[in-house]
């Protein structure tokens, strides 16, 4: 496992994580390592892009129906 040292945080932030891990019921080290756990599992903008490209839009609804179902609701 690998240690990581943030310095220069400022003591808004830090008073802000230590307040949410106590609510947690967390230390700030269990705290700060769940949050980047879930920041490193989201999926860059990069990767959301090429997922979207690589879908099959073959069976969706058409520039025409998507206009006139806009058009319904303005009305």
């Amino acid at each position: 496992m690998t240690t990581l040292y943030i310095r220069d945080v400022s003591d808004d932030v830090a008073t802000t994580l230590k307040e949410r891990a106590a609510a947690a019921g967390m230390s700030l080290s269990a705290y700060v390592n769940t949050e980047l756990a879930k920041i490193a599992a989201r999926p860059t903008n990069a990767q959301v892009a090429a997922r979207l490209r690589a879908r099959d839009r073959s069976s969706g609804p058409t520039t025409d129906e998507i206009v006139a179902a806009v058009q319904a609701d303005r009305r």
